[in-house]
C-alpha cells in the first residue's frame, strides 16, 4: 500500500523555479526562496530538478547526507526547516551523472511519486536551464501551480529568458511573475550602486508578457559566500542589516500573494470532478454547478493535435468519414492543471484537451441549443 506522504498529492503549492540559460542564479534563488518562505512559517519543500548538475546540496550545506530509501522510497533531507532531494545526495560529490535522458526522467518520476513529501505548503522544483525533456515532463505531470522566470538584466539573458517564459504558456502553466537577480553592485564601503549587467531588463520582460515583476535582487558577493559555505543569505544575515536578505524576504511574501491569486483563478476554471456514464460518455462537474458531456465520437472529431489539425493553418487533416459512430474514449488523463489527455478505441491517443475548449465542447442539450442560437444570430 502507498504511504499516505509520498508523492505530491499533498502539496497545497507547487511553483517551478526556472530560467532558459545557467548562470542567473536560479538555485540560490531557489534555495534561498524556500528559507525565506519556512521562515514566514510555511512548510516548504524544494526538488532539486537538476539531474547532471544538482547544486542544492552544497548550498543547502548537506555534507555528504544520504537520504533513507527503507521501505522502497526516499526521505528528503531537512536542512533550515526545509525539505529537500537532489540528486546530489545519491551520488559521491565528484561523480558525474552520465544517463540517457530517459533514464533522467525516470529519476525525475521517482522524485515526484516516491519521495516522502508529505503535507507541504509549497514545494520549490529547481529547475535545470533551457526548455527540454524535463521541463515539459514537470509541466504536464507536477500539477504546477505555477513558474518562476529568473533573468538578469543583460539582453543576452532576457532572450533566453523569454523562450523558456513562452514554453511554459504553451504548456498551459501560468506564469507567476519575473525575478531579475543581479541587477545592481551595491558597494559596502559607499552604498554606491552600479548597474554592471544593465538595468531593467527583468521589467522589460515582465511588461512584454503582462506578467508582474516579483522583484529585483543585487549583485551581492554575501549571496556567493552564503552559497559556497552552504548557509542561505537569508539565515547567515540573521540580525544583520542585509539588503540582500531583505529582499528575499520581501520576495517570498510577494510570490505568496501572487500564487494565492493565481491559485483561485485556476480553481474557479476547473471541473470539480470527471467521470463516465453508462454509455461511456465523459462527464465533467464545473464549478459553476454545469455539467457538461462529451461523446467518444464528438471527441475524436474535434481532436486538434499535429496528427488531426494542420499547426500553420489550421485546417482538419482528420477525415470525419472514417471516424466509427460508436468510437469510445477508453481512458482520460490529467495533463499538468489545464486539461486531459483523451485516448480513444481507434488506436489514437495524442490528443489534449484544454479544460475551457472542453468546456466550450459540451454536447448537453442547454449547450447545443446555445450554439444554435448563437449561429442563428450571427446569420
Amino acid at each position: 500500500m502507498k504511504s499516505p506522504d509520498l508523492g505530491i498529492e499533498r502539496i497545497k503549492y507547487i511553483i517551478a523555479i526556472a530560467s532558459g540559460k545557467g548562470g542567473v542564479g536560479k538555485s540560490t534563488i531557489a534555495t534561498n526562496l524556500a528559507v525565506a518562505l519556512q521562515k514566514a512559517g510555511n512548510k516548504v519543500g524544494l526538488l532539486d530538478a537538476d539531474i547532471y548538475g544538482p547544486s542544492q546540496p552544497g548550498m543547502l550545506g548537506s555534507k555528504g547526507e544520504r537520504p533513507d530509501t527503507s521501505g522502497g522510497y526516499l526521505k528528503p533531507i531537512n536542512k533550515f526547516g526545509v525539505s529537500f532531494i537532489s540528486m546530489g545526495l545519491l551520488l559521491d560529490k565528484k561523480s558525474p551523472v552520465i544517463w540517457r535522458a530517459p533514464m533522467a526522467m525516470k529519476m525525475i518520476h521517482q522524485f515526484l511519486g516516491q519521495v516522502e513529501w508529505g503535507q507541504l505548503d509549497f514545494l520549490l522544483i529547481d529547475l535545470p536551464p533551457g526548455t527540454g525533456d524535463v521541463q515539459l515532463t514537470l509541466a504536464q505531470q507536477a500539477q504546477l501551480s505555477g513558474a518562476v522566470i529568473v533573468t538578469t538584466p543583460q539582453e543576452v539573458a532576457l532572450g533566453v529568458a523569454r523562450k523558456g517564459l513562452r514554453m511554459f504558456q504553451q504548456v498551459n502553466v501560468p506564469i507567476l511573475g519575473v525575478i531579475e537577480n543581479m541587477s545592481a553592485f551595491i558597494c559596502s564601503h559607499c552604498n554606491e550602486e552600479t548597474a554592471i549587467f544593465d538595468t531593467g531588463g527583468g521589467k522589460r520582460l515582465a511588461d512584454e508578457y503582462d506578467v508582474p515583476l516579483l522583484g529585483s535582487l543585487p549583485l551581492d558577493p554575501a549571496i556567493m559566500k552564503s552559497g559556497d559555505s552552504g548557509t542561505p543569505i537569508v539565515i547567515a544575515a540573521e540580525g544583520n542589516d542585509s539588503l540582500s536578505a531583505k529582499a528575499f524576504t520581501k520576495l517570498a511574501e510577494v510570490l505568496h500573494k501572487r500564487v494565492e491569486k493565481v491559485e483561485s483563478e485556476i480553481s474557479a476554471n476547473e471541473p470539480l470532478s470527471i467521470k463516465t456514464d453508462s454509455e461511456n460518455n465523459l462527464i465533467m462537474t464545473w464549478p459553476d454547478g454545469h455539467q457538461s458531456k462529451h461523446s467518444g465520437y464528438y471527441l475524436r472529431l474535434n481532436c486538434a493535435c499535429a496528427q488531426c489539425v494542420d499547426e500553420d493553418s489550421g485546417r482538419k487533416l482528420i477525415d470525419s468519414k472514417k471516424v466509427p459512430l460508436d468510437i469510445k474514449a477508453t481512458s482520460v488523463s490529467p495533463v499538468g492543471r489545464y486539461g486531459l489527455a483523451v485516448a480513444f478505441s481507434d488506436g489514437h491517443n495524442t490528443g489534449i484537451f484544454a479544460f475551457n475548449r472542453l468546456r466550450n465542447l459540451c454536447e448537453c442539450e442547454d449547450c447545443k441549443k446555445e450554439k444554435i442560437d448563437q449561429k442563428s444570430f450571427s446569420i
